[in-house]
């Protein structure tokens, strides 16, 4: 199970600027029954799929739309190529506000009205239509685990997999689970031993912090609490203490504004660490701006995901992710993943091609997608129906490190860095 905490990740990134999200409401259950077989267009018509992404939602304009960026420049790719079996696939696009009642909109409208075959890359803050994906038996190819929903639901397919039973509950009884990965790698190649957690007085923040601090401690860490207010946080008092402390490692809870805030903090304290971990939604090439004014701290960034970098342009498949979006303005690990997603749906409906590409033949391929790579972009993704959590679970991790000058500085290959790490439980 590779999740270590990769939606509770997300989940904590975006809840800190979003508390005022609302929620959704239901539609009628009678607006989503469908037939899943789909009978199949026209040979010559194109293949159509659905994007929803939260585009405009409370947590700001960019924050969602990498995944589907990514997608785009595959399809767009693939259509200049002949498509799939000389058929182009057609994108319908849906922005649900981040908001469950245009979530549900967006569902209504891809799966019943547009009749999409599936969807891809699914970015979304509330998915509050998730149940309906389900019960319409669309595949849901390569989402974002923002919640729980990739570890509730069949037909369901996140992009780092589940081994969860998905009838309908989270996980195991209401409950995740994600290893401890990321801090037995610095502890056992970089000889870390105290971290920092650092978090804002705000309940999101405070219950992602503890869990972050759980797992330091079950690998034997000491660990140093740090929280700050929400409204009128005082960075410079947190990284005096963090050099006090002699802190190896810095994780947080808190918004990205807040993160380059604390780092010019540390550089104006000289609180020099091995490394200030990041995650995935961070991922991204606007470092040097993002923290223009902490040079010493932005060259300690590290970041951990299960895909492969997306500056690791020595590997074939990133190298061509790269070239066809090589006119985007900045890049990230985000819009990697939505390429990632975009070919699954590719290679799933390419399976397809003899019998008809209907919903029922790419879900079929998706729920035996054991050990699917996109071409080496992702590590390995298992979808299995544990009845049981697993106590430990051996777990690959892909890391990277920032450097001025040069990027994203791959660290050692994915697939080898791996660890046989214990999993602990969490509640989405």
């Amino acid at each position: 199970m590779r999740h270590r905490s990769r939606a509770a990740e997300a989940l904590a990134a975006v809840l800190l600027l979003s508390l005022s999200a609302a929620c959704g409401s239901r539609l009628p259950e009678s607006d989503f029954r469908h037939d899943d077989r789909t009978p199949p267009p026209r040979e010559s018509a194109p293949l159509r799929v659905g994007i929803i992404t939260s585009a405009t939602s409370p947590v700001g304009g960019s924050a969602f739309t990498g995944p589907r960026d990514g997608a785009l420049a595959f399809f767009e790719r693939l259509n200049t190529r002949g498509g799939i079996d000389g058929r182009r696939v057609e994108v319908r696009r849906c922005d649900d506000g981040g908001s469950g009642v245009g979530n549900n909109e967006c569902v209504h409208k891809l799966v019943e009205e547009d009749e999409v075959v599936a969807l891809v890359a699914t970015t979304a803050l509330d998915y509050a239509g998730a149940s309906r994906v389900a019960r319409a038996r669309v595949p849901d190819i390569g989402g974002q685990p923002i919640g729980a929903a990739y570890d509730t639901y069949p037909h369901l397919y996140g992009i780092y997999g589940s081994l969860a039973p998905r009838d309908g509950t989270a996980g195991w009884d209401g409950r995740l689970y994600g290893g401890t990965e990321v801090y037995r790698y610095f502890k056992r190649e970089h000889g870390a031993r105290t971290a920092a957690v650092v978090s804002y007085n705000q309940s999101a923040s405070a219950a992602y912090a503890r869990l972050v601090e759980r797992g330091l401690r079950a690998e034997g860490y000491k660990v140093v609490t740090e929280q700050v207010d929400f409204a009128l946080p005082n960075f410079r008092a947190v990284a005096a203490d963090l050099k006090e402390q002699r802190v190896d490692l810095v994780f947080d809870a808190i918004d990205g504004h807040g993160n380059a805030r604390l780092c010019q903090a540390m550089d104006e304290t000289g609180a020099d660490v091995t490394a200030k971990v990041t995650n995935v939604q961070n991922w991204t090439s606007t470092v040097t701006d993002d923290y223009k004014d902490a040079p010493r701290c932005r060259n300690a960034l590290w970041a951990t995901g299960a895909s492969r970098n997306f500056d690791d342009t020595g590997h074939p498949a990133v190298r061509e992710f790269r070239e066809a979006t090589k006119d985007l303005k900045t890049h990230s690990q985000w819009q990697l993943e939505g390429w990632a997603a975009a070919r699954w749906f590719t290679d799933a409906a390419k399976s397809c091609a003899a019998t008809g590409v209907t919903r029922r033949c790419v879900d079929s391929f998706m729920d035996r997608s054991q050990g699917y790579t996109a071409g080496g972009l992702l590590l390995p993704v298992r979808f299995e129906r544990l009845p049981e959590p697993p106590r430990t679970s051996r777990t690959c991790l892909s890391v990277a490190r920032w450097q001025d000058g040069r990027g994203w500085v791959g660290q050692g290959d994915m697939n080898r860095t791996c660890f046989t790490v214990p999993q602990l439980a969490y509640e989405p």
